[in-house]
């Protein structure tokens, strides 16, 4: 380090001593990224952690339950933020994680669902036309205030992939 600040100081350049270190690059990230080595032996692009802590935080703003927002407006308000992250992210090599993230975010937009039906009258009718059967419709309405923990369980037949795509969710993986 006492090299590389003598050499920048004859080009009239400082260092800066909080985000420069002289250390293994397993430790470090760069420009959102950071290394981890694979099996084989094979060293592989991750995003940081802190990106990730990031993205999460700002999806929560995004997908808020509280709001007054259709579902479409949340969509729309949410896919420039999930596509510019992808594309940033692009490079990274870690398809697990991206799978988690897409599952995460359709959990979050589960329960936005539930909660904009609101009663257990209103899901069980919204469920029966989204082709439910009676036995789940009926139980997740039974259970119609518990927003997040219905949001992962039956429903999922109901609100699949295939529905958030049609809603026009961007995928990250």
């Amino acid at each position: 380090m006492a090299l590389l600040r003598r050499l920048y100081g004859r080009l009239r350049l400082k260092v800066n001593e909080t985000k420069s270190a002289v250390a293994s690059v397993f430790g470090r990230k760069f420009l959102g990224y950071s290394l981890w080595v694979a099996a084989g032996g094979v060293v592989k692009r991750k995003v940081a952690a802190k990106p990730l802590l990031a993205f999460k935080r700002r999806i929560r703003e995004l997908t808020g339950r509280n709001g007054g927002r259709s579902m479409q407006d949340v969509v729309e308000r949410l896919r420039p933020y999930v596509q510019g992250w992808k594309a940033y992210f692009r490079l990274a090599q870690t398809p697990r994680v991206w799978l988690e993230l897409d599952k995460w975010l359709r959990h979050r937009l589960r329960a936005i669902q539930l909660k904009q039906w609101r009663r257990g009258t209103t899901i069980y009718r919204e469920l029966r036309a989204l082709g439910a059967s009676a036995d789940v419709a009926r139980q997740v309405a039974a259970n119609s205030r518990c927003w997040w923990r219905n949001s992962d369980r039956e429903i999922k037949r109901v609100l699949t992939i295939a529905y958030f795509d049609r809603l026009g969710v961007p995928r990250l993986s």
